[in-house]
Parts: C-alpha cells; sequence; structure tokens
C-alpha cells in the first residue's frame, strides 16, 4: 500500500487549496494522512481540536483521507504512520528550493521520498495567514473555505 502523509506548507489544511492538493494526491497513492502539527509558538485562530474536525468533514466521504495529529519532526510522523512518501504543497518558486533541500535531508536521513506539488495557480494566494487576517477582522472568508469546514 502506497501511503503519504501530507504536511500542508503553506496551506492551512482547511482552504481550498489544501482540498486540492488532497485530490491530486490521492491519484499517486492509496492513502493519505493529512498531519495536523502541534506548534505552541504559531498563533492560530482555530484550536487543534476544531482544525482537525473541520477537516475530518471534509474527508467524511472519502475512506483514503485520515486526519491526524502529531507534535514531532515531520519525518518522525511519517515513520510512525508507515508512510511511503511525504507530500508538501507549495505556491512559489522559492517555496520549491526550500521544500527540495529538506527533502533530500529527509531522503538521506529517512529513506522516505517527498512529492513537491504546486498548488493550481486560482489557489496561489490562499494561505493560512490570509484566512487568519481576515477572520480576525470579521470578513468574509467563504471564498477561501469549503462550506464544510465553516462550523465556527
Amino acid at each position: 500500500m502506497k501511503r503519504i502523509a501530507l504536511f500542508p506548507g503553506t496551506f492551512d489544511p482547511f482552504t481550498i487549496g489544501h482540498q486540492s492538493l488532497v485530490t491530486r494526491g490521492l491519484e499517486l497513492v492509496d492513502e493519505i494522512i493529512v498531519s495536523i502539527g502541534i506548534n505552541e509558538n504559531k498563533k492560530t485562530y482555530f484550536s487543534l481540536d476544531k482544525r482537525v474536525k473541520a477537516i475530518e468533514c471534509l474527508y467524511r466521504e472519502e475512506p483514503r483521507v485520515k486526519v491526524m495529529a502529531y507534535d514531532s519532526l515531520t519525518v518522525d510522523f511519517a515513520k510512525e504512520v508507515n508512510a511511503n512518501f511525504i507530500l508538501r504543497g507549495i505556491r512559489t518558486v522559492n517555496d520549491f528550493e526550500y521544500e527540495k533541500s529538506i527533502a533530500d535531508i529527509n531522503r538521506i536521513l529517512t529513506g522516505i521520498d517527498t512529492f513537491i506539488l504546486f498548488t493550481e495557480p486560482e489557489h496561489t494566494h490562499i494561505s493560512s495567514s490570509i484566512v487568519r487576517e481576515l477572520l480576525r477582522y470579521g470578513k468574509d472568508i467563504s471564498q477561501f473555505v469549503p462550506k464544510e469546514t465553516q462550523l465556527y
């Protein structure tokens, strides 16, 4: 079984751009684990539990997608869940250069390869920081976030 641990990169996992990465990732493998990192220093608008529940809502009809939180290094988590690959979503060429260097290191240290997928052009402007800022000012986020996750 081919399994990917998907680490969102510049996309918050509940954005529309992230959904396109999951859809394209499912063309490559049998199962995707959407990995939600725990970072105490990073400000997030939603709690970890709310984020996980919102993402689970998105994929409740897709048995090949699982959502899990982790509090370790991405490569350690990928090994824990027996992922054959790591998938990262990126928006720019600068993102690509950075992710490629990290992928090379991960491959050397763990033997796990990384798929790096550019977001589709219509989603390049979506990032978690934009969504957080809009929410902070009470703005409409419906064009960035799927209806299924608008539970809040």
